[in-house]
């Protein structure tokens, strides 16, 4: 259980969390929202150790094994798989110790870390890694690829893959969901749900939310809240209490007027100043009511384009792809001012491939392009940031756009996207990806397009900005082809869903529950083993089966051999020891004297021929069996 006893919680001397009390209870997975800065990623460090409270206390059970989600991923030469695996120390410290155990010829050691090991599951390890490596869609090619031969985006990737895999007793997930996809944040979805593990989780995709966690943590203006059920129950109860606070203030204003009122009327009249000066006394001991507020920072809109051509793209029968990789067949696809398409599919199917065909930033290998003369295209993909300028300001980007407009103007636009203030005129380069995303999106809406391309707009977005973006998508006018993992965004921006698959695209028949489905089915057909896999698999067997009778037959050759070898051996070494013996004393001169013993002479040259037969006979046979053990010899 994680115990908050009068916490206050502050950083660079800012306080973020004054006087908190709760509970966590040991399984439970909580949600933690509040607005950038409030101290959501401090209170993580916080219960991960990495900051220490001003005041109060923060408990945790000391056994617990946190994990959280590696900001960077340096350039390794291990390959994914086996990063995936060290991010359990305890069952690489096993390992190791076993291989020591092991050259020590320490049995008993041995034997405890077996059975250590058995405890922790490290037989199954590379199993569980490959799953969730599967899961936030790496294929089975890419287990051995080094860490370093993957994109950052794909790092942050085996960075969850490492938190999800070490058994953690406390997860700590800032954001999981940026640089997934949708099939990957359903997959992660799943997992989070079933995992026996304590989660709090921030994210800034409310469907997510309400999904996995249970509980809604809340920090606001310095408070602490917690709210059972997901992130759309603590909107409805943030919701009732605002409306409350709202009524209650606007009752205490009215009192407060009504006092005033007598206190101004009757204080300079004797008869009446004991009873003004009670009032000014209730006054005072008076605790304010402060006014809700629910402002979002953000307020934004897309202007009229200049023309709304019809139809504004045609393409026919186009295909693309990479060098001589083609990834799209015969895509016919006419986009016309209203439509909101949005796109779905499985990793690498070629959605992001789609989006850049459409905007012209990769060339058809063939087919046809049939653009209106007035289409302005607004494109963003997450490479749109690295355009950005770091060495000027959100006020210089726009500026640039447009030299003309009077400065106050542009600012006024770009306090829409809460760079109000000296924020417009910072420079980009320390800007946050959440940032820097606000002002990719706030310069492509100023360009006015009347088609936009949208490829996973929200990544870093906060949840007001998300549903800012979501209002000016729905008041959009133009048309709308949008790649995102957020289902919020689809379900409200998206009125018709198509699939891209095996190379072509398709209209989808059905809803974001209905592709949560297909996509569970295809997992399964995929782990479903092909009839001629499964048949050559079971000829692979036999043959394993006859080469193993074919071994094990000549191994008991061989054996049968080599007994006789051994045997013959032993035959020899005992007749050549019993004819040494006699050579050496047939060579006595004494033999053969005249009164020597003729019958004992005879039966000792008897038995002297004999043995030289037998040790030749053996001999022979000897060498027999040793060609025929060579002729045994078993293939590697």
């Amino acid at each position: 259980m994680i115990s908050l006893r009068q916490l206050t919680l502050a950083r660079a001397g800012r306080p973020l969390i004054v006087d908190a009390s709760l509970q966590l209870h040991a399984g439970w997975k909580v949600g933690l929202v509040g607005a950038n800065g409030s101290g959501k990623s401090s209170f993580f460090a916080l219960l991960a150790g990495e900051l220490h409270a001003e005041a109060g206390d923060a408990n945790l059970p000391a056994a617990w094994r946190i994990a959280r989600v590696a900001q960077e991923t340096p350039a390794l030469p291990t390959p994914a798989l086996e990063f995936v695996l060290d991010g359990d120390a305890e069952l690489r410290r096993v390992e190791r110790e076993l291989v020591e155990a092991e050259v020590a010829h320490d049995g008993e050691r041995i034997g405890a870390l077996h059975a250590r090991y058995g405890e922790i599951d490290g037989y199954t390890a590379k199993a569980r890694a490959a799953e969730v490596l599967h899961g936030l869609g790496f294929a089975d090619a890419d287990f051995q690829r080094p860490v370093a031969d993957f994109s950052g985006g794909w790092r942050v990737r085996l960075n969850l893959a490492c938190a999800l895999s070490c058994r953690a007793d406390l997860l700590l997930l800032d954001e999981p969901t940026n640089h997934l996809d949708l099939d990957a944040v359903l997959w992660l979805e799943t997992w989070l749900k079933a995992t026996p593990a304590t989660l709090l989780l921030i994210s800034h995709d409310r469907d997510f939310l309400d999904a996995v966690v249970g509980y809604t943590l809340s920090i606001e203006q310095q408070k602490l809240a917690l709210t059972s059920g997901g992130y759309s129950d603590y909107e409805r109860a943030r919701a009732a209490r605002l409306a409350v606070q709202q009524a209650t203030f606007e009752a205490q204003q009215r009192e407060i007027a009504h006092l005033q009122r007598f206190i101004d009327r009757f204080k300079a009249k004797a008869t009446k100043a004991r009873q003004a000066q009670s009032r000014v006394k209730a006054l005072g001991r008076m605790e304010i009511v402060a006014a809700a507020h629910v402002d979002s920072p953000f307020h934004f809109a897309f202007a009229e384009p200049p023309s709304m051509p019809d139809p504004l793209l045609v393409i026919e029968k186009a295909a693309a792809g990479y060098g001589h990789r083609r990834i799209l067949n015969d895509v016919t696809l006419t986009l016309r001012p209203g439509a909101r398409i949005g796109l779905l599919g499985r990793n690498g199917a070629g959605k992001s491939t789609l989006v850049k065909l459409l905007a012209g930033a990769l060339a058809m290998q063939n087919g046809e392009r049939k653009e209106a003369k007035t289409l302005t295209i607004g494109y963003f993909a997450q490479h749109q940031l690295e355009q950005l300028r770091p060495d000027e300001t959100p006020l210089q980007h726009l500026t640039r756009l447009e030299p003309n407009t009077p400065e106050q103007v542009l600012r006024d636009y770009l306090g829409g996207f809460d760079f109000g203030g000296e924020l417009a005129t910072r420079l980009v380069g320390p800007f946050s990806g959440g940032e820097k995303s606000r002002l990719a999106l706030a310069l492509l809406i100023r360009t006015r397009p009347n088609l936009l391309l949208l490829d996973e707009p929200t990544n870093h977005l906060d949840l007001e900005m998300r549903e800012a973006l979501t209002f000016a998508l729905q008041d959009f006018d133009g048309g709308v082809v949008l790649v995102s993992h957020d289902r919020h965004l689809l379900r409200t921006c998206a009125d018709e869903l198509w699939l891209v698959a095996d190379g072509g695209i398709a209209p989808f028949d059905g809803d974001l529950d209905d592709y949560a489905a297909w996509l569970a089915e295809q997992r399964v057909k995929a782990k479903a083993p092909d009839p001629e896999a499964v048949a050559q698999k079971a000829e692979r067997k036999q043959a394993r089966a006859e080469q193993a009778a074919a071994r094990q037959a000549l191994l008991s050759e061989r054996r049968r051999w080599q007994r006789e070898i051994d045997r013959l051996d032993r035959q020899l070494t005992t007749w050549n020891a019993e004819k040494d013996e006699l050579d050496s004393r047939l060579a006595n001169p004494a033999y053969y004297a005249p009164d020597a013993d003729r019958a004992a002479l005879e039966n000792l040259l008897k038995r002297q021929a004999a043995l030289a037969a037998d040790i030749e006979a053996a001999e022979e046979a000897w060498l027999a069996a040793h060609a025929a053990l060579d002729a045994c010899d078993i293939p590697d």
